[in-house]
């Protein structure tokens, strides 16, 4: 295996900056910019050091449909003729009308994983049979995430969830669950504007009526409101299940948060 320095490589979010860790392995450094459990990734405001991991990095991935805008300027503003952008609303083929959280869809990250495979092996060709054989480890890290949501579906195909944003609505999707609370209650919380009373009254109803199994409540993103759902749900013995929008600090890796937050849930909907 080829020595030499190893490649500066970003995710703009924690979970892309892992996945290149894991495939890049020994060969690259990885680092990322929305890290931080507690900020909301749409309010991000860039600083000079990000401008400058931005403008010292080979390889960058950002995710595209709008969730990562700031990096266009970023990007723009230091242009490196052998840059390589993963764009993965690109790989996805996409509109920007989706739910941003695509890595919360099991077909995402392998074909992310493709994606950054072939990018490291162009960018150091040497170490191409590396980059495979540690991709490879990569996608078998994944597979107990993909056994457990199909046992997860196996089980409770059709079980009523609420939530308070849609955050992990593809991983809900990818097992059956049917989400009950009203659409335009979710898109006002993601947006950051009040809900309609009638649409918070329906929410409310969910929980008080134990009309769901389990809220999954996002985590990192709360306002007033979506605290008062939580403890709502917590007073009538309503399962809260909490995802995150990145890797919350215990987890080393994409592959543990993801199989904690499915444990989390199973727990809830065999209550």
């Amino acid at each position: 295996m080829n020595t030499g320095p190893a490649i500066p490589v970003l995710g703009t979010e924690n979970f892309y900056a892992d996945l290149l860790a894991q495939i890049g392995g020994s060969r690259v450094t990885a680092a990322s910019i929305l890290s931080d459990p507690t900020a909301d990734p749409h309010e991000y405001e860039a600083s000079p050091t990000t401008a400058k991991v931005v403008a010292d990095s080979k390889l960058v991935i950002v995710n595209g449909i709008g969730y990562d805008s700031f990096m266009d300027k970023l990007l723009g503003a230091s242009t490196k003729p052998d840059r390589v952008v993963i764009n993965v609303q690109d790989i996805l083929g996409v509109k920007d009308d989706v739910n941003v959280h695509v890595w919360y869809d099991p077909a995402t990250m392998p074909k992310v994983a493709d994606a950054a495979a072939t990018a490291l092996a162009k960018l150091d060709p040497q170490n191409a049979p590396y980059f495979a054989a540690q991709k490879a480890k990569y996608l078998t890290a994944l597979r107990p995430v993909s056994d457990k949501i199909a046992s997860l579906k196996s089980k409770y195909t059709g079980a009523p969830i609420a939530f308070t944003e849609n955050v992990a609505g593809y991983l809900t999707d990818a097992i059956g669950l049917k989400v009950l609370t009203p659409l335009s209650f979710m898109e006002a919380i993601e947006s950051g504007t009040d809900p309609a009373p009638a649409d918070v009254a329906a929410e409310r109803d969910l929980i008080t009526g134990h009309k769901v199994k389990a809220l999954l409540y996002n985590s990192q993103v709360t306002s007033a409101l979506t605290e008062q759902i939580r403890d709502l749900a917590l007073r009538n013995n309503v399962p809260v299940v909490p995802v995150a929008e990145t890797i919350p600090p215990p987890f080393k890796t994409f592959q543990d948060w993801q199989l904690a937050q499915l444990d989390d849930l199973e727990k809830a909907l065999a209550k």
